[in-house]
């Protein structure tokens, strides 16, 4: 491993904007700390606290209108199908909002500059610390989020007895939280979400009756000194050292039951950890967190990282291309995912944990048609597969939604899910005609087959992912419909409703979302039926579904290529109404797919490669995070690491968290997931070493790396080549491939390849 110096975000000055603090999280709780001299402010989340109330959002009109909107969309009538789907929208058509929970301040009583002031995120200890000097005095506070203890930890300590003095208040940003001060050194906060009408264009939806109820509690303990307690404040006087223990819980039990205790859950967490010692919180706590963050460590150039502070260091990157800060920009995305998603709670969402608004951007929900996949890219190559079992949960959860909509809206087998999810498991389409895009199932189903094939898992391939995929399939397999005579393809069994999230056609003159067979449902669905019928194998199950499968898979029509050389994204060429949009829909079957690929379809490759140089290197945070990994799998790491120095220069806040804009945290784990992708490729039969290396990191080392059949990999480059690579485990035989010469493997405790002496081929050197 890097030293620890390497991996840490580290400033000179307090933030200012929420957008400048630092993440803190288990998974549950998570926490933004500013580190202000005269005020810090600590703002908090909790997983569970969201607007509205258990729902079910199906719509029994729904598909009374399917078979109308199906003809119009044959018939070339995409703008009035567009219409007409407002009619079959869920209820409500719009979705709930993901909560802000409390805010924890710390006036500090003195005055006097502060000087040799410095504020740290260490990510290898997954702590945030503060320091700084006023007179002879240097303060220090130390700040952390446990898991095992489920509290929020912050310990403050001075140079000279007696020196801290501060006021401690509670506080929260929903309407009806109340706050007290009780018995010795307590706070604690109550309430329950009010009913709200948010405005529409904030593409947030409204609750008419109360919602979750949430409680906060607070333990503050000194050594020297005293507390004194007001109303709704605790003031210490002349403390040695002190000690904030907070946690809190909402009502929420599951989508369906939000009758918990909160208050009485938040006491228990803060009872517990009270008996602790903050030497002990804090080992228990490293003690959770290290063996997880370690598995994977990355070095790029020689490892020494600059003193210049991390804001800087993002502004000139563009020019000075800092190996060091592409290095901690991958190893603060895995941190990130172990610090929002951790098992028993909810998935990462848009930002991850962390929300300040009581109406966030889109909701800051569950985005199912690119964002909520994104989040989780990382976790397979990164080695943080117990981090992917809230998204696995959430699977689970949305078969038991999604097979009602299916059942309601197209009285069809299965489960169904569209562009978009919230707290209360919403399937539905939503939002507008965009949202009636009902293959976000499959995809998610798809990325179940990605853990087993990097896993090996037999138990979660049977008991979590094959049901999953086996209902994503029949819904399919109920819902394809052949296309009639005069449109293209016809006899082909296509989707339909069908649409290329999130871009726009041109067709008679009018503009249109809605279409039949775009090419990333015929993507997707190939990778389900064939992933499907290969899990169906494996586990000796359901013969005639695999063979309706076959057979189905057999009629979809082709994927083309445009008049441009590019890979149509539509079932015709369409004319493009954003030539350079954000989304490349299109191009997930180069990745995270497996229906186009340099080796086996060439032509088709080099479509998406023109497809891709239509679009440009521009868009979102997230758009350019998602084209690092499509130009690493086209082998132009170059041109990958062209995107990566885009997101990191102009897609990234000053705390390192991706922007869209506004912050939305997808960007950062695809881009972690990309720079994985540069170093390191695996599908069904074969590894691919430094596939896509970029000159731009001549030098450099990667242990820990996961690959598909079961692999860990150790990758070690001098000048540009391979010096040595180690593979580690696996349960099936692969080849090993570089620079585009093979070699096979079969599955070995260890492994040791080294170049031949052409310095391009691979030889055994040990096993």
């Amino acid at each position: 491993m890097a030293p620890a110096q390497q991996l840490s975000l580290r400033y000179d000055a307090p933030a200012k904007e929420w957008t400048e603090a630092l993440p803190l999280g288990n998974g549950r709780l998570g926490a933004m700390v500013f580190g202000g001299v005269a005020e810090e402010h600590l703002q908090i989340n909790e997983d569970t606290l969201w607007g509205g109330g258990p729902h079910d959002y199906t719509n029994p009109d729904a598909y009374s209108h399917l078979s109308e909107l199906r003809q119009l969309i044959f018939a070339g009538k995409g703008k009035q199908a567009d219409e007409l789907s407002a009619r079959m929208m869920g209820r409500p058509s719009l979705l709930m909002p993901y909560q802000p929970f409390c805010d924890l301040h710390l006036r500090f009583l003195g005055d006097g500059p502060a000087e040799e002031y410095a504020r740290e995120l260490d990510l290898r200890r997954a702590v945030s610390t503060v320091r700084y000097r006023r007179g002879d005095v240097v303060y220090l506070r130390e700040a952390f989020v446990s898991r095992p203890d489920q509290v929020l930890v912050e310990h403050l300590t001075a140079s000279r007895p007696a020196s801290l003095r501060f006021v401690l208040q509670l506080d929260t940003r929903q309407p009806a939280g109340k706050t007290e001060a009780y018995e010795a050194g307590s706070l604690k906060l109550d309430g329950q979400v009010e009913p709200r009408q948010n405005p529409a264009y904030a593409w947030t939806g409204s609750w008419s009756e109360p919602g979750l109820r949430y409680s906060a509690r607070l333990k503050l303990r000194v050594v020297g000194g005293r507390i004194v307690r007001g109303d709704h404040t605790l003031t210490v006087e002349n403390a040695d050292e002190a000690t904030l223990i907070l946690s809190g819980a909402t009502s929420f039990r599951n989508f369906r039951d939000i009758t918990g205790d909160a208050a009485r859950q938040a006491d228990a967490f803060v009872a517990a950890a009270a008996g602790k010692s903050f030497a002990q919180l804090l080992a228990a706590h490293l003690a959770d967190y290290q063996p997880i963050f370690q598995r994977v460590s990355l070095r790029l150039g020689d490892g020494v990282q600059p003193a210049t502070a991390t804001d800087a260091r993002i502004k000139s990157f563009a020019q000075d291309g800092d190996p060091q800060l592409a290095a901690l920009y991958y190893q603060f995305g895995r941190y990130l995912l172990i610090a929002s998603s951790r098992p028993g709670g909810q998935p990462a969402n848009l930002q991850g944990l962390w929300n300040q608004d009581l109406v966030p951007a889109w909701s800051s929900k569950w985005t199912t048609n690119i964002n909520l996949q994104m989040n989780y890219w990382p976790a397979e190559t990164g080695d943080l597969w117990e981090e992917e079992q809230p998204l696995w949960d959430l699977i689970r959860d949305l078969r038991a939604t999604g097979g009602e909509t299916a059942r309601i809206h197209y009285h069809a087998r299965g489960w169904v899910l569209h562009h978009n999810t919230d707290l209360w498991r919403a399937t539905t389409p939503v939002d507008g005609s965009w949202g009636l895009w009902p293959t976000g199932a499959a995809w998610l189903a798809n990325q179940m087959w990605d853990h087993y094939e990097f896993s090996g898992d037999r138990a979660f391939l049977r008991q979590q992912a094959y049901p999953a995929m086996k209902e994503a399939a029949e819904f399919l397999l109920d819902t394809l419909v052949e296309a009639p005579p005069g449109t293209p393809f016809a006899g082909k069994l296509v989707t339909n409703p069908s649409f290329s999230p999130e871009n726009q056609y041109s067709l008679h003159g009018d503009v249109a979302h809605l279409s039949y067979a775009t090419t990333m449902d015929l993507e997707i669905v190939n990778d389900l039926f064939t992933r499907t019928a290969a899990a169906a194998a494996l586990l000796g199950l359901d013969a005639p579904l695999r063979a309706q499968m076959e057979a189905a898979q057999r009629r979809l029509p082709p994927l083309q290529v445009g008049a441009r050389g590019q890979l149509q994204e539509w079932i015709a060429d369409y004319q493009e109404t954003e030539p350079e949009h954000r989304h490349v829909s299109h191009l997930y079957g180069l990745f995270p797919g497996a229906t186009v690929s340099t080796a086996k379809t060439p032509q088709l490759a080099a479509a998406a490669q023109r497809s891709l140089e239509l679009r440009g290197d521009g868009g979102t945070g997230w758009a350019k995070a998602w084209k690092i990994s499509l130009w690493a799998h086209l082998g132009d790491g170059d041109h990958a690491y062209r995107l990566l120095r885009g997101l990191i220069a102009e897609s990234t806040l000053p705390d390192l968290f991706d922007t869209c804009p506004p912050f939305q945290i997808d960007g950062n784990f695809g881009g972690a997931a990309g720079i994985a992708e540069i170093l390191l490729q695996s599908g069904e039969s074969s590894i691919t070493l430094l596939p896509a290396l970029p000159s731009a990191w001549p030098d450099g080392e990667v242990k820990g790396l996961r690959a598909r059949g079961g692999y860990k990999v150790d990758l070690l480059w001098r000048g540009g080549k391979l010096q040595r690579a180690v593979l580690h485990g696996g349960f099936r035989p692969i080849e090993a491939v570089y620079r585009g010469r093979k070699i096979a493997l079969r599955a070995a405790p260890v492994t040791v390849l080294t170049p031949d002496t052409t310095g391009d081929a691979l030889r055994i050197a040990a096993r």
